[in-house]
């Protein structure tokens, strides 16, 4: 499939193109997947990290590939073969090439009880050891008898990548998209956050003025983006104002927003109120952090960067096992999220401080703003009707040019998305201006 082809799929088919590659931290299949996204946009650069290397505290470990992975019982029937679902080896085994009888294959041998149909998840990639994943209701079938296990693997010297792209706008400022690719076969988990940071990059690309400069980046987990910061973190430090960790991103049973560290950050705002009138709802305090917002918010890093899911990771019962899979991840469900972001986007590309350009009330009625028939509204403290008159009438009072959107919408108590056509309404007739005055020094 060429690039022209590539750009044209949606986020789900995109997902579903991607699924079947084996990745890991390093080696053939992240590789190959990077280039997919590099493909459909050329703005991502590969930044490479020697194996040996070290990054802060943790050392880039070698470059693992895989040929070829299996169990064969002594009547030549397979097991847990790779080529099959790669979920089947345990991330970085080393090769082997032994036969033993069951009970000493058990040792080798990864299920979950509670999933019996699943295959889990598991990996090894600071310890050297061999291991297969199975579903426990195969475990449990398993014959008497001796078995060759059988990993045909490699580990070689070469570097661990990463990708990386900006797209420049009128201030140097930054907005801060990241998401990992490198585990295997799961939809959800591994792949959501990286279609759905493309789809962002794509609508960011369509405007022609960009207010904000935008940086994305696609890389292995944790590794990555320690190496990442290791390398970047002057920069970061200097442009990024809101940052989002996207994953697990792609399902339709709620939406989750990680806190940053310090829980108050921008990109919080932000995430706050573009999930404002949604169903199903969490806010999770940094304690719950498991993904790449741990390294964001580090003592010493502190970027201002928070975590946006659906359901988020150990949060869904299919999590890191084969059955998070398309029947997890749906279009919908990826759609759903795009337009939380393209909201916050669009936020950032409106002007964040927006201004009312009259003294005193304006004269809403003579422009159409304005209901033509004065009525009585029942009002309470506990309770508040708002509507757009309501809404337009706080967008107007507190648009002081100190106020930025997130704020704002907060103060209405009404969705981002709405107040972004609010004050593009009243923009339009003149009666406010935009502004994206720098947020740092």
């Amino acid at each position: 499939m060429d690039s022209s082809d590539l750009s044209t799929l949606s986020m789900l088919d995109l997902a579903k193109h991607l699924y079947p590659i084996p990745r890991s931290l390093t080696g053939e299949g992240i590789n190959l997947s990077f280039k997919i996204f590099q493909a459909i946009h050329p703005e991502f650069k590969t930044l490479s990290f020697a194996t040996g290397a070290e990054v802060f505290d943790w050392v880039i470990p070698p470059v693992w590939n895989v040929k070829n992975a299996y169990i064969e019982h002594e009547s030549g029937q397979r097991f847990c073969e790779f080529s099959v679902n790669n979920l089947h080896l345990v991330g970085y085994s080393e090769p082997v090439d032994t036969v033993i009888d069951k009970e000493g294959l058990l040792k080798f041998l990864h299920s979950r009880n509670d999933l019996p149909d699943a295959i889990p998840y598991v990996t090894s990639y600071y310890s050297r050891r061999w291991g297969f994943c199975i579903s426990h209701r195969q475990l449990l079938d398993l014959p008497e008898g001796k078995y060759r296990c059988f990993v045909d693997s490699s580990f070689a010297a070469g570097s661990l990548n990463l990708i990386e792209a900006i797209l420049p706008g009128e201030s140097t400022e930054e907005v801060f998209f990241s998401s990992y690719l490198c585990h295997p076969s799961m939809a959800n988990n591994e792949l959501s956050g990286p279609v759905l940071l493309s789809a962002i990059l794509t609508h960011l690309k369509q405007m022609n003025n960009r207010r904000y400069t935008y940086r994305f980046v696609l890389l292995p987990e944790t590794i990555g983006s320690i190496a990442y910061l290791s390398r970047r973190l002057d920069i970061l430090k200097g442009s990024v104002v809101a940052g989002f960790n996207l994953s697990c991103v792609g399902d339709e049973r709620r939406y989750t927003h990680l806190l940053s560290r310090k829980g108050n950050s921008l990109a919080d705002q932000a995430l706050s109120v573009a999930l404002l009138g949604r169903q199903n709802v969490v806010t999770k305090s940094f304690a719950h952090r498991g993904s790449d917002e741990r390294q964001y918010n580090s003592p010493g890093i502190d970027l201002p960067v928070c975590g946006f899911s659906r359901s988020k990771y150990g949060d869904y019962p299919e999590y890191h096992t084969s059955l998070d899979n398309f029947d997890v991840v749906t279009e919908i469900g990826l759609h759903q999220s795009f337009e939380v972001m393209k909201d916050i986007v669009d936020a950032f590309e409106l002007g964040l401080f927006p201004i009312t350009k009259v003294l005193c009330e304006p004269q809403l009625g003579k422009r159409g703003l304005y209901r033509d028939l004065s009525e009585c509204v029942a009002s309470s403290t506990d309770e508040r009707l708002v509507d757009d008159l309501s809404i337009r009438m706080d967008a107007l009072v507190y648009s002081d040019g100190e106020t930025n959107l997130f704020a704002l919408a907060k103060a209405a108590a009404c969705s981002l998305r709405k107040i972004l056509s609010e004050v593009q309404l009243l923009c339009d007739h003149g009666l406010m201006e935009s502004s994206g005055k720098p947020f740092l020094n």
